[in-house]
């Protein structure tokens, strides 16, 4: 028996214009849909939703009672469409957007607040891992991140190439060459970020292709606890070039073993996630992407 919102209209349409007829234009319908609509409820419960008097249509009291609960049912549905298209609207949604590195994507989400005001941010960070696994989990909407694979999942944007560097305290010897290598590296205490981090993830792949295993004499969580052991003498880290607008403290080191490597700043979030506002970010994010 199936009590479908189509069969609950029919009824309260019948009650409110006093024929099928009338219902039936009311509801945009055929008047034999309307009388099948009401008679197979009827059949189906054993029961008598209306009385003909003086050539109309009048609702009996169980059906006075079945009219107000579908009033308060499409009430329900109503505020649930409202609810929906409350947090998919560019006038008042909200999106959820993790970001590995501070920069260059809190740069796009302050764009895109200045161009959809209404629109609420949250913004999540963490790590690569964090941060992928958040957007698989549809707890963030769009993820900003460098090194985002090729995955059939995913609908991907690149926003900005992206490249790794080491940072060394600002009197250390190393600071004063223009350029590293791996090797000159190898040669000094080195701290690292956890196996989680995109950043690591680089850093071991470069090391890799260059034949090395260091060992490093420190592992830190946090791209800022690591920024701050480097400002503070501790040893040579590594971060994403245009990851923090931070200067002070460090001097930025090009490797050579990464130049010419290809890699980007990538906004992301699953194929099957869609919207006004998703859209909105992406088309966001291509106009701040430089052109070749």
């Amino acid at each position: 028996m199936a009590l479908s919102p189509q069969r609950l209209d029919a009824v309260r349409a019948v009650a409110e214009s006093g024929s099928y007829a009338a219902a039936a234009r009311a509801l945009a319908v055929t008047q034999p849909n309307i009388s099948a609509q009401v008679r197979g409820l009827e059949q189906e419960f054993g029961i008598r939703l209306f009385r003909r008097e003086s050539g109309r249509l009048l609702p009996t009291d169980l059906c006075l009672q079945l009219c107000d609960s579908a009033e308060r049912m499409a009430e329900a549905r109503a505020e649930a469409e409202r609810l929906l298209l409350s947090r998919s609207s560019l006038r008042e949604g909200q999106i959820i957007v993790g970001l590995g590195n501070a920069m260059p994507g809190m740069a796009l989400v302050a764009a895109f607040h200045r161009a959809y005001p209404g629109v609420t941010l949250k913004v999540e960070t963490g790590s690569h891992a964090k941060i992928t696994r958040a957007v698989l989990t549809h707890e963030c909407d769009i993820g900003v991140l460098p090194d985002v694979p090729a995955d059939p999942r995913f609908r991907r944007a690149h926003l900005a190439a992206a490249r790794v560097v080491a940072i060394a305290p600002l009197g250390h010897r190393l600071a004063r060459v223009g350029e590293v290598t791996a090797q000159m590296l190898c040669d000094e205490p080195l701290i690292f970020r956890a196996s989680g981090s995109s950043t690591q993830r680089a850093v071991d792949r470069m090391f890799a292709r260059a034949g090395l295993s260091p060992r490093p004499f420190l592992t830190l969580d946090a791209r800022d606890g690591l920024y701050e052991a480097v400002a503070n003498g501790l040893g040579i880290g590594f971060l994403w070039q245009g990851s923090t607008s931070r200067s002070d403290g460090v001097a930025r080191l090009p490797i050579a073993e990464m130049r010419g490597l290809t890699i980007h700043e990538t906004v992301f979030s699953l194929t099957e996630t869609s919207g006004q506002i998703v859209d909105a970010f992406f088309q966001q994010a291509e106009s701040l992407t430089p052109r070749p």
